[in-house]
C-alpha cells in the first residue's frame, strides 16, 4: 500500500482534478450517439448522463459524433456493481481499417467483493499487444470516477481521477509506429465476454443478476482537437500538445505502478522468450 506522504501528495490533486471535470460536462445528445443495443442505451437527465445495459439477448454501445486527431479527454463512469463476472465495459479510441489506431481503456468485471481489472492497452498501424492491467485503490461501482486520455504527437498518457497510471511515448525514432495521423473517435460498450474476461474464462456471467448497467457522466474533451474535412479545430500553440509528465505527475505514476499494477508485457518472459518489445527498453 502507498505511504502516507503519497497519500497526502495524490488526495487534494485527485479532488482538484474531479472538480475541474465535473464543471465542464458535454452534452450527451450533441457529443454522441447510441449505436447498438436496441434501447438497452439511454441518454437521460437531457443529456447529463448516458446509461448502457446487458441482458442475455444483447449489450449495448455509443459513439462520439467526432472524430478527434490528438485531444485532452475526460469521462467519468460507475461500473457494473455487485457480480459483473464476464462483463466487459470498454471505453476506447479507435480509428478504422486495416491499420487502425487504438487506445483502451477497458473493465473487466469480477465476483462480487473481488477487484475490478482495469486493462490497457495501445495499437499503433493494426499492432496491439501492449496490455497492462491494473487493480484500483477505490470501488469502481459505488460513485463515479473519472478517466483520462492525453494524446499528444509526443506521448499518450492514461489517468485515473487525475493520476497517472501509464504512458506510452512516441519512439518513432526506434522504429516503434505510433498513434498520430490517423483520426480517432470515441466509442463504448458493455457486453458479455465471459469466454475470457473473468479468471481467463473460468467464472460465468450469472445472468439472473442481469440487466448489468454502466453509467457515463462529465464529458470533456475541450481540450482536443477535432477533425473535420481534413483539417484539424486545432491551434499549434494548445499547451497540452506538448504537455508531459512533471516531477510529481511520475512519482504518482510510479505509485500506482508498484502497488497496483498486476500484469505488464513489458515483464512477460514466458511471452517474449527472445527479448521484449522496443518500447520495453526506451520507456
Amino acid at each position: 500500500m502507498a505511504s502516507s506522504k503519497v497519500v497526502v501528495l495524490v488526495v487534494p490533486l485527485l479532488v482538484m482534478s474531479f472538480c475541474m471535470v465535473s464543471c465542464w460536462g458535454g452534452n450527451f445528445n450533441k457529443d454522441f450517439q447510441i449505436t447498438w443495443g436496441d434501447g438497452r442505451a439511454k441518454i437521460l437527465n437531457n443529456g447529463n448522463l448516458l446509461t448502457l445495459s446487458l441482458d442475455k439477448a444483447s449489450g449495448s454501445g455509443f459513439q462520439s459524433t467526432n472524430e478527434y486527431l490528438f485531444g485532452k479527454i475526460d469521462m467519468q463512469l460507475k461500473l457494473v456493481p455487485g457480480n459483473s463476472a464476464g462483463t466487459v465495459t470498454a471505453y476506447y479510441l479507435s480509428s478504422k481499417g486495416a491499420t487502425w489506431d487504438e487506445i483502451d481503456f477497458e473493465f473487466l468485471g469480477n465476483l462480487s467483493g473481488d477487484p475490478y481489472i482495469l486493462h490497457t492497452n495501445v495499437f499503433s498501424q493494426g499492432k496491439g499487444n501492449r496490455e497492462q492491467q491494473f487493480y484500483l485503490w477505490f470501488d469502481p461501482t459505488a460513485d463515479f470516477h473519472t478517466y483520462s486520455i492525453l494524446w499528444n504527437p509526443q506521448r499518450i498518457v492514461f489517468s485515473v481521477d487525475g493520476t497517472p497510471i501509464r504512458e506510452f511515448k512516441n519512439l518513432e525514432s526506434a522504429g516503434v509506429p505510433f498513434p498520430k495521423n490517423q483520426p480517432m473517435r470515441i466509442y463504448s460498450s458493455l457486453w458479455n465476454a465471459d469466454d475470457w474476461a473473468t479468471r481467463g474464462g473460468l467464472v460465468k456471467t450469472d445472468w439472473s443478476k442481469a440487466p448489468f448497467t454502466a453509467s457515463y457522466r462529465n464529458f470533456n474533451a475541450n481540450n482536443a482537437c477535432i477533425w473535420k474535412n481534413g483539417r484539424s479545430s486545432c491551434k499549434s500553440s494548445s499547451s497540452w500538445l506538448s504537455q508531459e509528465l512533471d516531477s510529481t505527475g511520475l512519482q504518482r505514476l510510479r505509485w500506482v505502478q508498484k502497488n497496483y499494477m498486476i500484469y505488464n508485457y513489458c515483464t512477460d518472459k514466458k511471452r517474449f522468450p527472445r527479448g521484449f518489445p522496443i518500447e520495453c527498453n526506451r520507456s
